[in-house]
């Protein structure tokens, strides 16, 4: 076990035992009926992860919504899944990974954001072990809202350290669903980018009389940074109630890049759990879910501070009706965030503790509506409540850093109301459109702050307290989408959507220009120091779309999909370079300096994204001698700019993956290729780091014989070093001389993790 500082280390014990009490008073707190699970079908043994698998197309059915529940397919240990017959979100402008995506990512690594880069146009940025952030279609971080079986969970940590994927494992996930851009209204709002539903736990039923019990236990290691841990997931359900849980626990050194070099602070331990029960009766269904998470310690080769203490807490409620009239879906949901920044020895020395503690709870219902026999209305209504104090206690016999606290944000408040209508209409068998609108308004607000003293922060402190603070934001948003499918081997979708965000709290609210206050904020990984804005106007995204998709008329052969995109951001919240006296007291070339770290502060500038998604299938082979045989394959390209000529941050160079995946009976293979473009394109604002291109290949085996499987992978198989283009910049492995002893060295990108041989063996009962 790593030596952690600083000392605040609560034993897990604690946060278990406070479990209730703890999602009591949040709920209290916020005022609001807890809240949802998503229901899916649960985990299946597919051999290959499919994005979008191919659907056989039939005539299209009077379009009735159907609850969840009434759906009979069998599924293992004589259970039945609780799922859609005809899922009454809709189907156009998404894309799904199925429950073996989930397990599979769960061999090579622990960090769920990862399963992004299986969609199109899906990356991640580099931040903690478990914590990255995930990216589609060049939208980053807030610009793309995640839900967690229906949870929004704001950022708890002036670094994002704490994103809502990191609150649960990868072999956690039954089901992630992404709507790329253009998603309906009816999906969520306050967002830009893609919207990422994720489900957890989907209830199981059994089909005969009397109580059945089913259970799977992995255990799995993976060489490179010498990484162990254990999932499970366990059902016990009759007919009616169906009771699971699901969760898992990992620790990892820090791994090692191609070269051999250590890549310090990439260590982690984190353990996520989930209970759900689930009774259905007479039409209806009702899942109540409760759950945590414990991280003890996560470094950040990319940020000068490393997580110390997370502790997560959550409860949520789901109900599901079909009545005569149509089908309703109602949820609730909290969930609290305790989290504790500092450094983690030897790697970082030093003592400067920083915590956070973040509520967030809110409720969202919608009734769909069968208004004739082609017609479809979804209406509905929504509600977000956030609450945030992120303060830093003084240091002991620090001139600086001391008497008082360091208040960050003081009673933080950020409450979103948001109302839809949508219509969706099959003209005939060849037409499908879905048109909507959706307001939400986005009231935030904060106390008073204060520095640690008046020499260092005083005057800042002052500003911020004398200003008005209070900012109420109203989004007007809408989306069209049309699906024509001419014949049997065609299909194409043209879609438009306007989305608004408002900016989060640290954004809006961060108000030190100190130097050391500034590196304290920022999840970009690049080693800037950020102040925010309180004249920040949201963000909004006018985004086309159009996809052409080719395959054979059975759709099992083959199938190709191309996307081309663009995207007009109108006061896209970016940076400019900090010209206040006490910025250019610490760096008097800020505003010009084109090397080196700067201080930024958060600033609206129109920008545009344009790009590019191919991806598709295509089987080799199939027959009872040779297993069936199948490639696949993902090109992924995007360009963001400002209207003023500067690139914007974190852009992924062009990139591609191609594998061919081997079944045979209960043996499945899987070769992969990963290649990534140099990236030269960088944001000159940001003085962001290049990278060179690369080329990775990635081995998986594995066989299943009645409960037993086993799994054996190799990643980087050749060892190579390579540099991450979305990881930012390493600012723990090279040091350079400073009036503090020593710092960063600017200059040397986040090294990729190099070969590991990874295993799994996984006993189902």
């Amino acid at each position: 076990m790593p030596n952690l500082r600083p000392g605040p280390r609560r034993p897990i014990s604690s946060a278990s035992s406070s479990l209730t009490s703890s999602a009591l008073l949040a709920a209290a707190a916020l005022l609001c009926p807890t809240a949802s699970s998503a229901i899916a079908r649960p985990a299946a043994w597919l051999p290959s992860v499919t994005v979008d698998p191919a659907r056989p197309r039939t005539a299209k059915p009077r379009p009735r919504p159907t609850a969840s529940h009434e759906a009979h397919a069998p599924a293992p240990h004589a259970t039945e899944a609780a799922t859609p017959q005809k899922d009454p979100a809709p189907a156009v402008a998404s894309r799904t990974l199925p429950a073996q995506a989930g397990f599979d990512r769960g061999l090579s690594a622990s960090d769920s954001a990862g399963l992004v880069a299986d969609l199109p146009g899906g990356a991640s940025w580099g931040a903690g072990g478990v914590s990255s952030l995930p990216a589609i279609n060049g939208f980053g971080a807030d610009r793309l809202q995640v839900a967690i079986n229906s949870m929004l969970i704001s950022p708890a940590c002036p670094n994002e350290m704490n994103p809502p994927l990191s609150f649960v494992n990868p072999a956690m996930i039954a089901k992630m669903r992404a709507y790329l851009g253009i998603g309906p209204v009816s999906v969520g709002g306050d967002y830009i980018g893609s919207r990422i539903d994720v489900t957890t736990a989907p209830p199981a039923f059994a089909a005969t009389d009397g109580w059945i019990a089913s259970t799977r236990v992995s255990s799995f290691y993976r060489s490179n940074g010498n990484a162990y841990g254990v999932d499970a997931t366990a059902t016990v359900a009759n007919r009616d109630t169906s009771v699971t849980y699901s969760g898992g626990w990992v620790r990892s050194g820090n791994y090692k890049a191609g070269d051999g070099s250590t890549v310090k602070s990439t260590l982690y331990e984190t353990q996520n759990h989930a209970l759900s029960i689930s009774k259905r009766s007479f039409g209806n269904l009702f899942t109540f879910q409760v759950g945590g998470q414990f991280i003890p310690y996560q470094g950040y080769v990319n940020q000068y501070m490393d997580m110390v203490y997370n502790r997560g807490l959550f409860a949520n409620g789901r109900y599901e009706g079909t009545f005569d009239w149509g089908m309703i879906e109602a949820s609730a949901f909290v969930h609290q965030i305790r989290h504790t920044m500092g450094f983690i020895a030897p790697d970082k020395v030093a003592s400067m503790p920083m915590d956070t503690k973040g509520i967030d709870g809110g409720y969202a219902i919608k009734a769909t509506l069968p208004v004739s026999g082609r017609d479809l209305l979804r209406v509905g209504n929504e509600l977000a409540l956030n609450r945030l104090d992120d303060w830093w206690s003084p240091v002991a016999g620090s001139m600086m850093m001391g008497p008082n606290s360091f208040l960050n944000i003081n009673g933080g408040q950020r409450d979103r109301v948001g109302t839809f209508v949508e219509w969706e209409r099959h003209w005939d068998r060849q037409w499908t459109s879905v048109v909507g609108l959706r307001n939400d308004i986005v009231r935030m607000n904060t106390g008073n702050v204060a520095g640690y003293n008046a020499m260092t922060s005083g005057a800042d402190a002052a500003a911020f307290n004398a200003a008005d603070r209070a900012r109420t934001d109203v989004h007007l948003d809408g989306s069209a989408l049309l699906r024509y499918e001419p014949d049997a081997i065609s299909q194409y979708e043209l879609g438009f959507a306007r989305k608004t965000r408002s900016p989060n709290l640290y954004e809006r609210y961060a108000w030190s220009t100190n130097a050391m206050a500034m590196q304290m904020i920022g999840w970009f990984g690049d080693g800037n120091g950020y102040v925010g804005n309180l004249d920040l106007k949201p963000e909004k995204a006018h985004t086309v779309s159009f996809t052409a998709g080719w395959h054979d008329p059975a759709q099992k052969i083959w199938d190709v999909k191309v996307t081309p995109y663009a995207s007009y951001v109108q006061d896209y919240i970016d940076v400019d370079r900090c010209g206040t006296a006490s910025c250019l007291a610490s760096n008097p070339a800020n505003l010009t300096a084109n090397t080196g770290f700067v201080s930024l502060q958060f600033a609206n500038h129109d920008a545009t994204l344009v790009g590019v998604n191919v991806e598709g299938r295509l089987t080799v082979w199939d027959d009872l001698t040779y297993g069936h045989g199948q490639i696949r394959g993902l090109i992924g390209y995007v360009r963001g700019r400002r209207t003023d000529g500067v690139d914007l941050y974190h852009m992924m160079p062009v990139n591609a993956k191609l594998a061919l995946d081997h079944h045979l009976g209960g043996w499945t293979n899987s070769v992969e290729l990963q290649l990534v473009g140099s990236k030269d394109v960088v944001s000159q604002v940001h003085n962001e780091l290049t990278t060179p291109s690369y080329a990775l290949v990635n081995l998986r085996t594995g066989y299943e014989w009645q409960h037993v499987r086993l799994d054996l992978g190799v990643d980087n198989l050749f060892n190579r070093t390579y540099y991450l283009p979305l990881g930012g910049a390493d600012l723990v492995d090279n040091k350079v001389v400073s009036m503090m002893g020593s710092s960063a060295a600017y200059g040397y990108a986040v090294k990729g993790p190099g070969r590991s041989l990874n295993a799994r063996l996984s006993v189902s009962f």
